[in-house]
């Protein structure tokens, strides 16, 4: 038999739980919750008639909820006896009194005030994500929502984000709710920011600089296996290093082939500045990203800084064969027509993606043995 003390350590464990807060909340085909309390085994009826009578004068004493009691007839007593077996709470508000906790209330409080002005299409990251709205000002929320949905793709247009001034914001907003920002921007633009970082997906200039990952591809060329390593500090790779190859992605690493004098330098998305450093004049470069408009305009942006750079899998014969079992939609193509900075065979192939339902192949879920075929074609040429 539990006590409503047992029962509500147990709900107030059951509200840390980000599963649980977001169906309780948010989902009312979740009500009524129906917890069972057990009753006193015959042994414990017959051996501590006093527990068993604060039992019940505990479960009397409830007020949130409806506690259902049923009739029980024990052997060691002489009449039948009214004991509780099922304790029903019919709202998310009833589930929060009988936690008895007052930070789990005061929480409550504070989500049901914001749920009240930020749209629903956030509420969902609110309740799983709390801590990100519990330690901010509920006005400063509200606020972070109002400029998650006034911001899209490349709106800075090359300004630093302290001077957007979106919805009357001061230049210290973004520095303050950065990471409820991309959390709410990845929810209305399917996780874009996570994979482009937030400047880069605003069009705004890089403020701290990008740690690069880079990888040898030939044994000896460099005292590391792999290495993150600033961006300004690239041009101190060895004179012997002939070639290299800019990978979008991290998650390609297991795909690359050994080629002598290469690196691979992966994960910069569309910070791409650093392609105009002197150090890569001399080298031979290849690129190779996902196949969907995103992957097209980074390619650009490393076109325009080396005219010469080899475009890796990048085109529409290689997407077409692929793109029955492997292509998925593309949650927010890039906007603003045709693509500058492309050869007119890669803007073709941007405005082809464009028309697809499933315009995006990612480069991650390409046969490695293309690749290993793409990147050896590349070498010897």
């Amino acid at each position: 038999m539990k006590s409503p003390d047992d029962i509500a350590a147990r709900l107030a464990k059951a509200w840390q739980s980000a599963d649980v807060r977001e169906a309780r909340l948010l989902d009312p085909d979740s009500w009524p919750m129906r917890l069972v309390i057990g009753r006193p085994s015959p042994k414990v009826f017959a051996e501590q008639t006093e527990a068993v009578k604060l039992h019940l004068d505990k479960w009397r004493a409830v007020e949130v909820g409806s506690v259902h009691w049923e009739t029980v007839s024990y052997r060691a007593g002489g009449l039948p006896v009214d004991v509780p077996h099922r304790w029903e709470l019919r709202s998310p508000s009833e589930w929060v009194r009988a936690t008895r906790n007052a930070t789990i209330e005061s929480e409550y409080k504070k989500l049901g005030e914001l749920v009240q002005h930020v749209s629903t299409q956030f509420h969902a990251l609110m309740v799983r994500q709390r801590r990100l709205v519990m330690e901010r000002p509920v006005h400063e929320v509200i606020k972070a929502a109002d400029v998650a949905l006034a911001l899209s793709p490349g709106c800075a247009e090359g300004r630093p984000l302290r001077a957007l001034g979106v919805c009357n914001i001061d230049s210290k907003f973004f520095e303050r709710n950065r990471a409820l920002l991309c959390q709410m921007l990845d929810v209305r633009f399917d996780g874009l920011v996570a994979e482009l970082g937030l400047e880069a997906f605003l069009g705004a200039p890089e403020e701290d600089e990008r740690w690069l990952l880079v990888v040898p591809l030939a044994a000896g060329i460099l005292p590391f296996h792999l290495q993150r390593v600033r961006a300004s500090e690239l041009c101190r790779l060895p004179q012997g290093v002939s070639h290299v190859v800019i990978v979008e992605n991290e998650q390609s690493l297991h795909q690359l082939t050994e080629l002598p004098n290469t690196v691979a330098i992966l994960g910069a998305g569309l910070s791409l500045d650093w392609t105009r450093d002197a150090w890569l004049a001399s080298k031979r470069v290849a690129y190779w990203g996902d196949m969907d408009t995103w992957g097209l305009k980074m390619l650009a942006k490393v076109r325009e800084a080396i005219p010469s750079v080899t475009a890796l899998l990048m085109n529409q014969d290689c997407f077409d064969r692929y793109a029955a079992e492997l292509a998925v939609r593309e949650p927010t193509p890039v906007g603003g027509g045709r693509l500058a900075g492309v050869t007119e065979s890669e803007g073709v192939f941007f405005e082809y993606l464009l028309a697809q339902e499933r315009g995006r192949l990612e480069q991650e879920f390409l046969p490695k043995d293309l690749v290993s075929a793409a990147l050896q074609t590349w070498y010897r040429e």
